[in-house]
């Protein structure tokens, strides 16, 4: 399961507030439901806005090949395509993943939309100058497949850049029904990185969201890497 998605002004339409809402399930099919059902319940979920962290961080870069995580309703996505990257990006909500395709129409820019989940679509390796994983929900395993995933995509010379929030307090988690534990934070995809990667950033840094389902959270982690072999 990956997204992201929260509404703010002028700041982002990208992220998994999983802390505010029910645990979501391991099975892929009861993933896709979960989310189905979550974006079926409103006309529109987030705020239509790219994640500001995301503008920020890829001033300066060349318009490649880029893969967006967890797209949701595609702002992040849409706005990368009108800048002249190519855009890959993928959800396991058809609901979200329709929604993002109307909306690519409308402002007449082509996206390649994937149904899946960042494990199961199976990309391939080392295939993309960014991946950009705007506050993911993506599920933890021994073996750190999603991590893995994340890595294996970047292309040589490629970035990844992941931004997440602080994990909650045991108090918080307890009271939301939610287990930090489960998901992947910047703190275990950064311990993965060897000496084929450079960390450029690697830090808390203050968050300022005024409104929308996010906006109590103060900080977010940022983790920004170039693939170097």
């Amino acid at each position: 399961m990956e997204h992201t998605n929260e509404t703010s002004p002028g700041d982002t339409d990208h992220e998994a507030e999983v802390a505010s809402a029910v645990p979501a399930p391991r099975d892929p099919g009861a993933v896709e439901e979960f989310w189905d059902e979550r974006y079926a319940d409103t006309a529109q979920l987030w705020s239509g806005q790219p994640n500001a962290t995301l503008l920020t961080e890829i001033q300066g870069l060349p318009a490649g090949r880029v893969l967006d995580v967890g797209c949701g309703e595609g702002a992040d996505a849409l706005w990368l395509a009108e800048h002249g990257w190519r855009v890959t990006a993928l959800d396991v909500s058809r609901v979200a993943l329709d929604r993002a395709a109307a909306q690519a129409a409308v402002r007449g820019v082509q996206v390649n939309w994937l149904h899946a989940g960042l494990v199961e679509a199976a990309l391939p390796p080392a295939s993309f100058d960014l991946v950009s994983a705007q506050y993911p929900a993506l599920l933890r395993t021994d073996e750190n497949v999603a991590e893995h995933a994340l890595l294996a995509a970047v292309a040589l010379n490629g970035v990844l850049l992941f931004v997440h929030h602080p994990a909650p307090t045991e108090e918080a988690a307890v009271a939301h029904g939610f287990n930090a534990e489960d998901y992947v934070g910047p703190a275990q995809v950064a311990a993965l990185l060897d000496d084929n990667w450079r960390v450029e950033i690697d830090e808390t840094r203050p968050r300022h969201v005024a409104t929308g389902a996010g906006s109590h959270h103060t900080h977010d982690v940022v983790l920004w890497a170039r693939r170097l072999r």
